[in-house]
């Protein structure tokens, strides 16, 4: 592949790290409005926890089916297909009139961020610059958490203060995303075409020989993280109406935004480690972290839960950037689309699973009665990590 000047691969970098952003911000823009869709359009939780779990399966689809696809028609045309599907999501709630319009949005947003995970965080790595080593694995790992708070924030905002309510959000949303596409087109393609496209289309996940023993790990991390994300995107809205006390759009949106957010500081701060070490620090802080949203939330005080939940977000940061840094160790370019299809693939499993779960849990059970169920998968996710968590570099080398 020729060699690309650092304009070019700067113009790339950031044009595929806004596209994996403003695609989570667009699947995040409907979550504060699950209040008013309760409220109009009488959705239950259990309902809500369900347009969840058709996001992650949708999400998951198109991470097997089309994982590799970028591979073999290049990074920009599958990164363009993901900004565009998720601007017709918008389209299709503009009018939400019940669950099944929900439901409808949320496969072409779960479609859209599927396609993103593999294809811009591929793009993403193609041009990130060799300084510093952390950057890329850092944006991989935490702008899906970046975007997923952008998103909630801004929709929140303008469900308070801008006109047409339950329009403006997918509106604003959908110009940035048009926009965004006019950049990935000026940006330089860094996986020339060659054949294989449709074979690529079967379903399957494939790690390089030499990141296979670290995965065990790595999965028990990404299922326990991102399951309690699913918790925040499913029960957020809820959590601040029903535990917290706030019917406003804009805290619904704050309170999912503490965990998401503070993520993008945990990837800086695990890259000062080895990618064991930040595992296995990030996955003991992040149990002590859902303790205190459980005690926070059992005892119903909304500055403390807050203050758990960014810390959780930060551990979260950690020990993703860590993982992820791990598996892409000794991955090639052309494996690196396969290497994130089996990340994200996992970590949509991990939210998809504990929601369908807990959506059926929150008929008997209590908001912190669930997330006693999520504090449980953390704290194995952490013992796995304390006991098997490995050095990338004596993997490899043990392997020669």
């Amino acid at each position: 592949m020729p060699t690309m000047s650092d304009t070019s691969r700067w113009l790339g970098f950031w044009a595929a790290s806004l596209s994996l952003i403003l695609v989570f911000a667009a699947s995040a823009t409907p979550i504060p409005l699950y209040a008013i869709y309760r409220a109009t359009e009488g959705l239950t939780y259990a309902e809500l926890s369900l347009t969840a779990v058709f996001y992650f399966i949708s999400a998951i689809i198109a991470l097997l089916s089309c994982g590799r696809l970028s591979n073999h028609v290049g990074r920009r045309p599958v990164v363009a297909l993901a900004l565009l599907l998720a601007a017709l999501a918008c389209g299709v709630l503009l009018e939400v009139s019940g669950v099944v319009s929900l439901i409808l949005g949320r496969v072409l947003q779960g479609f859209s961020c599927g396609l993103a995970s593999s294809a811009a965080a591929a793009f993403v790595t193609d041009n990130a610059p060799r300084r510093p080593g952390w950057l890329a694995p850092a944006v991989t790992s935490t702008g899906t958490m970046i975007g997923l708070t952008l998103g909630a924030v801004a929709s929140g905002a303008l469900v308070e203060h801008a006109p047409l309510p339950r329009m403006m959000p997918y509106l604003v949303i959908t110009v940035a995303l048009l926009l965004c596409l006019l950049l990935v087109w000026r940006s330089r393609e860094t996986s020339p075409r060659h054949a294989g496209a449709l074979a690529s289309l079967r379903p399957r996940l494939a790690l390089p020989q030499a990141s296979r023993p670290l995965y065990p790990v790595a999965c028990c991390i990404f299922i326990a993280t991102w399951a309690l994300g699913g918790f925040f995107q499913a029960f957020g809205p809820s959590l601040s109406t029903d535990q917290l006390g706030s019917s406003s759009a804009l805290v619904a949106a704050v309170v999912f935004a503490s965990y998401m957010a503070p993520s993008a500081l945990g990837g800086p701060l695990g890259g000062r480690l080895s990618p064991h070490g930040a595992q296995r620090l990030g996955s003991v802080a992040f149990v002590v972290c859902v303790a205190g949203l459980l005690a926070s939330l059992t005892a119903g005080t909304i500055g403390l839960f807050l203050l758990a939940s960014a810390c959780a977000g930060i551990a979260q940061g950690m020990v993703l950037s860590g993982s992820i840094r791990a598996l892409l160790a000794n991955a090639e370019p052309s494996e690196r689309a396969g290497v994130f299809s089996v990340i994200f693939t996992t970590c949509y499993c991990g939210a998809a699973i504990p929601s369908l779960i807990a959506g059926q849990a929150a008929r008997e059970l209590s908001l912190p009665q669930v997330l006693g169920g999520y504090l449980a998968l953390a704290v194995i996710a952490c013992l796995v990590t304390l006991i098997a968590a490995r050095d990338p570099a004596r993997v490899t080398a043990s392997a020669r």
